[in-house]
């Protein structure tokens, strides 16, 4: 039976070592979906999600894992990308969507709401995710902190924040994915140990991907499991207003 969330959440653990059992590609795939589901900075969904389950492509890639247990023992493998550089390509994508939802109604409080929309991946997102040599990102941050100086206003505009933009969403998606594996009891364990210069020419990735975090996919073998689970006490982690 399918665990709840709590107990996927509680269950999920970084496995070091898996078993030699196989996995269900097609039930992996259905994870990495759940993963897609997740939130994303304005819609956008810069990423991809790598499904590797060929065996000389896994072994290849446990190398440029620095042969880890969690890359060399996994029956397959997800590799999460951060694709700060496909924000063009999804902008249009939501332009076309909307224009779907808005289509034959007349309403002006709605054509109102359209507007605001479709002008907001045509010009709000150009404005910030276009960029010339980082220039264009320092011009931006400066006029958003002199605008700040009298209002609220976003600041995260230069070509570094909105790195960090596409990460955070890559990272909420990978979470996605990697609860719905504890829920149907297959574990993973996410790795930031790798080349990830080899692992983009592995995978024929364009300069412009960044790899978010490379997770080995599997049953967990006893010995997977390197001691018991530490969280600092969670008063220290919380603050109530």
């Amino acid at each position: 039976m399918e665990k709840t969330v709590t107990e996927a959440i509680a269950h999920r653990r970084a496995i070091r070592v898996f078993e030699n059992t196989p996995l269900d590609p097609a039930q992996v795939r259905d994870c990495i979906r759940n993963g897609a589901l997740a939130p994303t900075s304005s819609n956008l969904q810069l990423w991809e999600f790598i499904h590797i389950t060929d065996p000389q492509t896994l072994g290849a890639l446990s190398k440029c894992c620095f042969d880890q247990n969690a890359a060399k023992t996994a029956q397959q493998v997800v590799v999460v990308v951060a694709r700060r550089d496909l924000w063009r390509r999804r902008a249009r994508a939501n332009l076309g969507f909307l224009d779907s939802q808005f289509e034959g109604n007349t309403d002006e409080k709605w054509q109102r709401r359209r507007k605001m929309a479709l002008n907001y991946y045509r010009k709000l997102i150009p404005t910030l995710y276009t960029e010339f040599l980082g220039l264009l990102g320092v011009i931006r941050y400066v006029f958003f902190w002199l605008v700040g100086l009298f209002r609220p206003i976003y600041r995260q505009v230069r070509k570094s924040d909105l790195r960090i933009v596409a990460h955070k969403s890559a990272a909420l998606a990978a979470e996605n994915f990697m609860i719905s594996m504890a829920a149907i009891d297959y574990d993973t364990c996410p790795m930031e140990g790798f080349d990830s210069l080899r692992v983009k020419k592995l995978l024929k990735l364009p300069m412009g991907a960044e790899i978010n975090m490379v997770i080995g996919c599997g049953i967990r073998n006893e010995k997977g499991v390197y001691g018991p689970r530490f969280r600092v006490p969670f008063e220290q982690v919380y603050r109530h207003i």
